[in-house]
C-alpha cells in the first residue's frame, strides 16, 4: 500500500471519529417519559340551583331553576338532589321566595313558602301574626327610607284637654321592634328631585299589638322610627303589658255624662 493512501484512510478514519465525538456531544440521551398521574374523579350530585339572581316575593317556575352538578363532598341536607327528587322543578312551581337566591345558588325549600293559590302578604306573615297597614307621611314614615323587613318603633302622638281647656300635647313609643313587611312606594316629584315617598306601610304584629295600634289610630297621630339594624332587639315582636296600658290606661267611656276609666282585657 502506497503512502498516500495511507495518509486518506487514517484522514477518514479520524474525521469518522470526530463525527461520531460531535454528534454523542449534541444529542445527549433522552430521558424516559414519566407516566401522568391519573386524575382523581370528583364525585357530584346534581341539585337544583337558580338559573338567575331570584329576588324576594317572586313565584318560581321552571325558567327560573336548573339542575346542576355539585361536589358531593360540599353537600347540604337541605339542598334538593335530583336522584330523590326528579320532578322538583314541576313540584316547586308556583312557590314564592321568602329570602332572595344568588344565580348557581341551590334552592332551599326552608326560603321557600308555598302559597297554594293565597297572596303573597297572606304567604309572608308568620304563623301567630297579623298584619296590619297604617297611612304614613313623609314626616311620619322618615321620609320613605323605611323599606321591607326593616324594624320599627311606632309612636303615638295625641292631645289632650286639661282644666283650664288648654291642649296638651304627649308623644310616647306604644310598640317596639316591630317588622315591616312591605312601604307602599310611590315616585313623586319634590324640588325638582325625584324622591321615593310611601304612604301606607303595612306591618307584622301579634293579635294583641294589632289591637294596640288600631285603638291609638282613633287617639291620634302614628308615626315611624327606624331602628338601626346593628341595634340589639329587646321585645321582639313579643306583647309587653307596658305597651297596651300606654295606649288604654287613660282611655275614658262616657255613659249617660259619667265618665268611667277602664282598661280593656
Amino acid at each position: 500500500m502506497n503512502l498516500a493512501r495511507i495518509v486518506v484512510l487514517v484522514l477518514a478514519i479520524g474525521a469518522g471519529g470526530i463525527a461520531a465525538l460531535l454528534a454523542g456531544r449534541s444529542d445527549p440521551p433522552q430521558p424516559a417519559p414519566v407516566a401522568a398521574a391519573p386524575v382523581p374523579k370528583l364525585d357530584t350530585v346534581d341539585v337544583l340551583v337558580a338559573r338567575s339572581d331570584i329576588g324576594v316575593g317572586h313565584s318560581i317556575g321552571g325558567q327560573d331553576v336548573q339542575w346542576q352538578a355539585w361536589p358531593a363532598s360540599a353537600m347540604n341536607q337541605q339542598y334538593i338532589r335530583r336522584s330523590e327528587n326528579p320532578n322538583a322543578i314541576t313540584g316547586l312551581a308556583g312557590s314564592i321566595t321568602r329570602a332572595p337566591f344568588g344565580s348557581g345558588e341551590p334552592i332551599r325549600e326552608a326560603k321557600l313558602i308555598r302559597a297554594n293559590g293565597s297572596g303573597y302578604m297572606a304567604a309572608i306573615v308568620q304563623p301567630g301574626m297579623r298584619a296590619i297597614a297604617i297611612d304614613i307621611s313623609p314626616e311620619s314614615g322618615v321620609a320613605g327610607f323605611i323599606l321591607p323587613n326593616d324594624r320599627v318603633d311606632v309612636l303615638l302622638t295625641r292631645s289632650e284637654k286639661m282644666a283650664n281647656n288648654q291642649d296638651v300635647f304627649s308623644s310616647e313609643i306604644i310598640l317596639s321592634d316591630v317588622r315591616v313587611l312591605a312601604i307602599d312606594q310611590t315616585v313623586e316629584e319634590k324640588g325638582g328631585q325625584k324622591v321615593v315617598v310611601g304612604k301606607i306601610a303595612t306591618l307584622e304584629l301579634t293579635p294583641r299589638r294589632a289591637e294596640t295600634l288600631a285603638l291609638a289610630r282613633r287617639l291620634g297621630t302614628i308615626s315611624l322610627a327606624l331602628r338601626g339594624l346593628t341595634e340589639n332587639a329587646v321585645n321582639k315582636n313579643k306583647d309587653t303589658e307596658g305597651e297596651r296600658l300606654a295606649v288604654t290606661e287613660r282611655l275614658n267611656v262616657v255613659r249617660f255624662g259619667v265618665a268611667t276609666a277602664i282598661t280593656p282585657k
